[in-house]
């Protein structure tokens, strides 16, 4: 078996890495990363990288699977970025889906909850990744591609950015608190979300590589918080700052079966995590 990961240097990319190597100790992985995000220091042992773009993706040999994390992922700075985010998430992966359609390979999507309740229109980032959606389900339709559509809510864990436009609201959280510095909220920090431990993603994507359903599941531990209660989490020391443009008020929780079919739950909670990390222990 031949499975490719765009972005397989990055956050998510990596970390998935890691456990097919364990689960599919005798596949061929390849990953292709501009490192725009992505690090060398997340390499792993006896996967193929090659530093490329999405839109070169013909260039890679044929594959069996194609896990695509290797987008523009930011809601915010998508605002500044709008040149580089139409050309990762449109051009680039409008070529992964046609590659994945004369590979006859399967697509594995990571989607964005950000377009839930009615909020994809309120930043370039989430409408483009609501449009790539609709990408995905009409090359389903017009060709048969073989896709699996997956809804990322707010992941955090090992190897997440904790600095910078780019950084997650729990690895800034982190960095801060380390650092010693009062933790920064933007706007009321009354706006909620809902967050997924990456090992739960991984976990979940494993077993998604393995269905032939083509439909959306949605990774959420289901649980939301308010950004102030986060913070309340790792101190008491905090800083309101402007509020972001583009940013919506509270995470949508989508009811759907994926559970069920995948027999798959959330087994990391946030609190715990946090406490774990307050203690040396995460």
């Amino acid at each position: 078996m031949k499975i490719l990961i765009t972005g397989g240097a990055g956050y998510v990319g990596s970390n998935l890495i890691k456990e097919l190597r364990t689960e599919y100790p005798n596949a061929s992985i390849t990953s292709i990363d501009n490192y725009f995000t992505g690090q060398v220091t997340n390499h792993i042992e006896g996967v193929k990288y090659k530093e490329t773009s999405t839109w070169d993706i013909s260039q890679i040999e044929k594959q069996d699977i194609v896990y695509h994390f290797g987008e523009y992922s930011r809601v915010v700075p998508s605002f500044q970025d709008i040149e580089y985010l139409m050309t990762t998430n449109l051009w680039g992966t409008s070529r992964v889906l046609d590659q994945c359609r004369k590979w006859n390979a399967k697509l594995i999507y990571s989607a964005s909850s950000s377009k839930f309740g009615d909020n994809e229109n309120l930043s370039p980032y989430s409408w483009v990744k609501s449009k790539m959606v609709e990408l995905i389900k009409n090359y389903k339709d017009w060709y048969g591609l073989k896709s699996e559509i997956c809804y990322f809510y707010n992941v955090y864990g090992k190897n997440h950015i904790n600095e910078g436009d780019y950084g997650t609201v729990i690895g800034i959280f982190e960095k801060q608190y380390q650092d010693g510095k009062s933790l920064t909220i933007r706007g009321d920090g009354k706006q909620s979300r809902v967050f997924t431990h990456i090992d739960d993603i991984v976990s979940a994507l494993i077993k998604i590589g393995n269905q032939n359903r083509c439909k959306e599941w949605h990774l959420s531990s289901k649980k939301d918080y308010t950004i102030n209660k986060v913070a309340e989490m790792f101190s008491k020391e905090v800083e309101y700052i402007d509020e972001a443009i583009g940013e919506r008020e509270h995470s949508t929780i989508i009811e759907s079966d994926t559970e069920e079919l995948l027999e798959w739950e959330c087994k990391q909670d946030l609190e715990t995590y946090i406490k774990n990390f307050k203690n040396g222990t995460k």
